[in-house]
């Protein structure tokens, strides 16, 4: 009996791919403004972006929501959606301001399209997760 399942569907389901996209636009992000040596705190944001993201996704991917049964999985995600949305508004609003150099900038830009990404995985995972009754078996007609 294997230890941890692998849920090879998560990554091609809508979840699975904002979960991917959010990783990939916070890396971008990440070394945009780690090439542009502005402050820790824009790197610090965007790294630990990168981190809950990655573990968010081997949580789902793993299925170790399941396992772990102790915290409300799908709540405590869109919980971590919206504090992101909340301080990447804040910190990408500083580097576009500030914009110290153009890969803060980008930077900036590149946080501001994370922020679209955390919102839309927020809303999409509470249509999901709280949406009401869905049918399972509904009949092909």
């Amino acid at each position: 009996m294997a230890l941890v399942e692998v849920d090879s569907a998560f990554p091609r389901s809508v979840r699975g791919s904002i979960k991917i996209a959010r990783m990939l636009v916070a890396w971008v992000m990440f070394f945009c403004f780690l090439g542009s040596r502005s402050r820790g705190t824009y790197r610090a944001l965007a790294g630990m972006e990168v981190v809950i993201t990655t573990l968010f996704f081997l949580l789902y991917l793993l299925k170790l929501d399941k396992k772990m049964n102790w915290l409300f999985w799908p709540l405590a995600d869109i919980f971590n959606s919206v504090i992101a949305a909340l301080f990447l508004l804040v910190v990408c609003l500083f580097a576009v301001v500030i914009k110290t150099n153009n890969a803060t900038l980008a930077g900036g830009v590149f946080g501001f399209i994370l922020l679209i990404l955390c919102v839309v995985d927020a809303v999409v995972f509470w249509k999901i997760s709280f949406g009401g009754q869905r049918e399972r078996n509904a009949p092909a007609k």
